[in-house]
């Protein structure tokens, strides 16, 4: 036999891929052996992998490899995501250019067209990562909308709905307004364009002087209702405290972080969780040991000891006693771990009142 002046990397890799798929080197079996399992990140079926998951899906092989020469039982389960919204993007541009809209269809029938994406598509995904040389098990292969696993998707998120820990809210999102459905952030394509910047003047009430904002966005000024002030700017120390200032959740734990608090993480999620707060000795606003049961949306608090020159902890938890209020009267500045505005905090525009009156 004649060798090739030249080596090609294709024929060995073709003959050596087809040796291991053929003997099942990749194919695991659960045994007595300690196991060591990959599941794969999914890649989207909406197009083909870039460089991104070469470099992963290596790292991935390194470490499956090294695995099963340790003796471990190593098992590489290989798949692919329906990413939603992508792929029906996708599949509704493919449908126009065949002169057909996603309005004519049945659900059945777009679900059809669906899935005759994800075969042509998701097919093409895993060769590629036969050409990689990833050492799958293929015998496993997975699709994220396969029967069982959109099954085990149902039964978790009720598991997690009836323990409370998913909830409906009111948030901003990303829209698509041609899908007409909500965008999570990472299926958002971002792209830079040129824009104009705009300065606007803002009347400061009650005297004569204007702060002037540079945007890009000027037509928020029809909702914006406050401007927030380097209060250490010399320029701008006179118009501290002009109005009340109130933290709420993120904005509570941000002033504490301010005045060099420490935000650590509690044991237990609050999500849509109702809880009972007691008004401390501390508190100028709200008479001592009053109740007030309020919604929580969060999981974090405020590290003790804490101390402050102004700020004074006015509400605690009556179950845990972590703070869940605080007032800087001084300075106007007032916040709660907890959402005054949530339907589940009862007197919550009484709270809100109370400091606006004060």
């Amino acid at each position: 036999m004649e060798l090739a002046k030249k080596y090609n990397p294709a024929d060995a890799e073709k003959k050596w891929y087809s040796h291991w798929l053929d003997k099942g080197y990749f194919h695991s079996t659960p045994d007595k052996r300690e196991s060591y399992t990959i599941v794969i990140p999914p890649p989207n079926v909406t197009g083909v992998l870039h460089m991104g998951h070469m470099l992963n899906n290596t790292l991935q092989d390194v470490m499956i490899r090294r695995a099963r020469m340790m003796g471990y039982n190593a098992c590489w389960v290989p798949g692919t995501d329906h990413a939603s919204i992508a792929t029906e993007a996708k599949v509704v541009a493919k449908l126009s250019d065949d002169g057909i809209k996603k309005s004519d269809l049945t659900r059945e029938e777009f679900l059809s067209h669906a899935f005759h994406w994800k075969d042509k598509h998701g097919n093409i995904i895993l060769e590629q990562l036969k050409k990689l040389g990833a050492s799958c098990d293929w015998e496993r292969t997975k699709f994220t909308m396969d029967e069982d696993l959109s099954k085990s998707v149902i039964s978790v998120f009720i598991d997690l709905y009836e323990k409370g820990h998913i909830y409906r809210g009111i948030r901003m999102v990303n829209w698509d307004p041609e899908g007409k459905t909500a965008l999570a952030d990472d299926e958002v394509i971002y792209r830079e364009v040129d824009s104009q910047l705009y300065y606007i003047k803002y009347k400061i009430k009650e005297t004569n002087d204007s702060l002037t904002i540079a945007t890009t966005r000027p037509e928020t000024l029809l909702g914006d209702t406050a401007v927030c002030i380097n209060p250490n700017d010399n320029r701008f120390k006179k118009y501290k405290g002009k109005k009340k200032l109130i933290g709420i959740c993120l904005g509570y734990q941000q002033i504490l972080f301010n005045e060099k608090g420490k935000i650590i993480q509690q044991k237990n999620i609050y999500h849509g969780y109702q809880s009972i707060v007691r008004v401390t000795k501390e508190s100028k606003l709200f008479k001592k040991d009053k109740n007030f049961k309020v919604g929580r949306y969060h999981s974090l608090k405020l590290f003790e000891p804490f101390k402050s020159n102004n700020i004074k902890i006015s509400m605690r938890c009556a179950k845990t006693g972590i703070p869940m209020g605080i007032e800087d009267l001084k300075n106007n500045i007032y916040g709660f771990q907890f959402h005054p505005e949530s339907f589940l905090t009862e007197n919550g525009n009484t709270i809100i009142k109370k400091i606006l009156s004060a």
